[in-house]
């Protein structure tokens, strides 16, 4: 078994992850950001294999709590400055060690997480000190990809990726 086959659940930064940093504020004072499809349709996949998901955010903003409504992701921690300790939590609360845990991450605050876990990962435009420290570095950048690029990776390193891919491949 690879270190790879034990990851449970993944966790990942939302802004300049799952967006590519940018934030739209309208003028009555709310916020829009641009999600990727691929990442969406990527966590699906992720889902369909059995597999947690988590979104871990510095930031409090209304649309990473609606989508992560949308896809269904299990937890959906904002707000909190200091990652590593909410990652602590959250692992507690699940029941799960941190070998079991995959992080993806951009940015100086997200290193104590990608050095915690049992596989770290950093995205293309990821500051020179967070790619450093991970295990994986995507080819693409945050919120064009980058996670679907994660997840592949880590599905096609175990047996779960013909079991997502086969409602296509037929």
């Amino acid at each position: 078994m690879s270190e790879l086959d034990k990851i449970e659940l993944l966790v990942l930064d939302v802004d300049g992850v799952l967006t590519d940093g940018g934030l739209i504020v309208n003028s009555d004072g709310t916020e829009s950001k641009t999600f990727n499809a691929l990442d969406g349709h990527g966590i699906r996949m992720w889902r369909r294999a059995g597999l947690k998901v988590a979104f871990l955010s510095g930031r409090c903003s209304d649309p990473t709590e609606h989508r992560a409504r949308q896809l269904d992701v299990e937890y959906c921690i904002q707000n909190c400055h200091n990652k590593l300790d909410s990652i602590k939590q959250l692992l507690e609360q699940a029941h799960i060690t941190p070998d079991k845990v995959a992080f993806v991450g951009d940015d100086l605050m997200d290193i104590p997480v990608i050095r915690y876990v049992g596989f770290g990962a950093a995205v293309a435009d990821a500051v020179d000190e967070a790619r450093h420290f991970a295990a994986f570095v995507t080819t693409r950048n945050g919120g064009r990809g980058a996670v679907r690029e994660v997840i592949e990776y880590i599905l096609k390193k175990t047996v779960k990726w013909q079991q997502v891919a086969q409602r296509y491949l037929q």
